[in-house]
């Protein structure tokens, strides 16, 4: 795979842009963000801070995305690309009136699936699945009921200090790798993609310092539904249109722990009688803090998944399935072994404790 030297320039340059933008413009979102009254304020178990913290920190990585791409890929936009950034409009508008108002999880989530159409409907859909073309009416579905459930499983995961961030980060960058090797194969999607991608993994990079733990301002629904949205849809860009039959796989790889924590979450929710959408403390970062972990342990734990399951995937685009395959097995076993070390290791340190607590 030999690569255009100006494309790796132009890539570069659209990611160094995208971050300095991002990481300029975050401080004067923190103080709009006050004087809008965007504030989280801890009010229930499922937050992790104590005092009020601005929000809408999402709005600084949009800006970083948006004008790095207008300059270094603006000539290159098509009709899916346009029907992409009109979605991401809507999401990112939808975002910051949620982060200001609160909004109920209704109206939100008819939104998100308008945003979805916008984007199907200028040709951005998936058609093809392990091979096999799918009829345009279940294109279409599949198309916009993934597009809406990436956009949710980022925000789900969006509940410790610069978790969703640096997971989406992960994912971006990665994706990024991924759509590399496929303008190797003349994929002009790819090309669109990777400058997407770049804009989008620098404007993560630009916010992360001001989100990192403790933090001091979160990206809100303005930040986590926007990257979740934007990922569903440049995947389905980049990646869905490869008649591959592993490129179905692929991008399940690379978004693996916001969809394993969305699926987990809406099977937990309906096994209990409860809604979908009903916010509850079962979440992996919440679980993995129950275990003792603190929240810069368990951000770096799901960091380390993400960035796994990402190397899989670029392994699974570059030597095929059966390499893939092998490296996830080993993660599994490796993972297993090293998480039940690491938990004893904790709960030995937590029983410990609580003796000491009672002694005293």
């Amino acid at each position: 795979m030999v690569l255009d030297p100006q494309l790796i320039l132009k890539i570069v340059l659209t990611i160094v842009t995208s971050a300095a933008i991002s990481c300029a413009v975050t401080p004067l979102i923190k103080m709009l963000a006050r004087k809008v009254g965007a504030m989280d304020i801890p009010k229930d178990e499922r937050r992790m801070h104590h005092t009020p913290i601005p929000r809408m920190g999402g709005s600084a990585i949009f800006l970083g995305f948006i004008v790095s791409f207008l300059i270094f890929g603006g000539k290159m936009i098509t009709s899916e690309m346009q029907g992409i950034l009109l979605g991401a409009v809507i999401i990112i508008v939808l975002g910051i009136l949620d982060d200001i108002m609160t909004l109920k999880a209704l109206p939100k989530f008819a939104v998100q699936i308008i945003a979805a159409v916008v984007v199907v409907c200028h040709g951005c859909r998936i058609e093809h699945f392990m091979g096999l073309a799918m009829p345009s009416w279940l294109s279409y579905a599949v198309s916009i009921i993934w597009i809406v459930m990436i956009t949710n499983a980022v925000n789900f995961i969006d509940g410790l200090d610069g978790l969703a961030a640096g997971v989406s980060a992960i994912s971006a960058g990665t994706m990024l790798v991924v759509a590399l090797m496929l303008v190797g194969e003349n994929n002009l999607a790819a090309i669109a993609s990777a400058l997407f991608l770049a804009a989008l993994f620098g404007g993560c990079v630009g916010f992360i310092p001001y989100n990192f733990n403790p933090a001091s301002i979160f990206m809100g629904d303005t930040g986590s539904t926007f990257l979740g949205f934007m990922l569903a849809s440049i995947s389905i860009f980049g990646l869905f249109k490869t008649y591959a039959i592993i490129s179905f796989a692929v991008p399940f790889l690379l978004l693996g722990l916001p969809i394993f924590d969305i699926c987990f979450a809406v099977i937990r929710r309906v096994a209990k009688g409860q809604s979908p959408m009903h916010a509850d403390r079962g979440h992996v970062h919440h679980r993995l803090i129950d275990m003792g972990f603190s929240q810069k342990q368990a951000v770096a734990i799901a960091y380390l998944i993400s960035a796994l399951l990402g190397l899989a995937a670029v392994l699974l685009t570059d030597s095929g399935e059966v390499q893939a395959l092998i490296f996830l097995a080993a993660i599994l076993v490796v993972g297993a072994i090293g998480f039940k070390l690491i938990f004893s290791h904790h709960h030995k340190k937590m029983e410990a404790s609580k003796e000491e607590h009672h002694e005293n």
